[in-house]
């Protein structure tokens, strides 16, 4: 039993660990990104509803809805625009042309990178999502994504 015990206090160690490396890191890049920018736009993700998903062990993992809650509150705490958007469709829809031609479904997940069957531009998922976000953040609608 003592050797059980031991190893129960080493694992909890290391999570403990483990939160404290992501806490720092999401503290650092918060504070850099409010440091760096005078307008913070993010998508309105929800990670308490993807952990009911496949995707659980990786959102849970990441720290999503910490490193939002440190970047509101450090952005609002410095004067700094901070906006949620709404990010429904901003992977598969294009940056430049704004048509919903990109990969979608559970088998467009693995896609990152795809070509706009409208106007052939070339997109990377997480860069032409990140785009559409900051687009909406600035106040230019694009039909079927929406401000919050």
């Amino acid at each position: 039993m003592a050797q059980r015990a031991g190893k129960k206090r080493r694992v909890t160690a290391i999570h403990a660990k483990i939160r404290n490396k992501r806490k720092d890191w999401n503290h650092k890049t918060t504070t850099r990104l409010v440091r760096e920018y005078d307008r913070i736009v993010v998508g309105n993700v929800s990670s308490s509803k993807l952990r009911k998903t496949r995707l659980a062990k990786s959102v849970s993992d990441a720290g999503w809805a910490d490193l939002k809650q440190m970047l509101r509150y450090k952005a609002i705490s410095l004067g700094i625009e901070y906006r949620e958007v709404k990010e429904n469709f901003s992977t598969v829809t294009c940056s430049d042309c704004f048509a919903k031609s990109g990969p979608s479904g559970l088998s467009g997940l693995g896609v990152r990178d795809w070509v706009c069957t409208c106007c052939g531009s070339v997109h990377d998922r997480d860069v032409n999502a990140a785009r559409n976000i900051l687009r909406i953040g600035h106040g230019t609608p694009i039909k079927g994504i929406l401000p919050l």
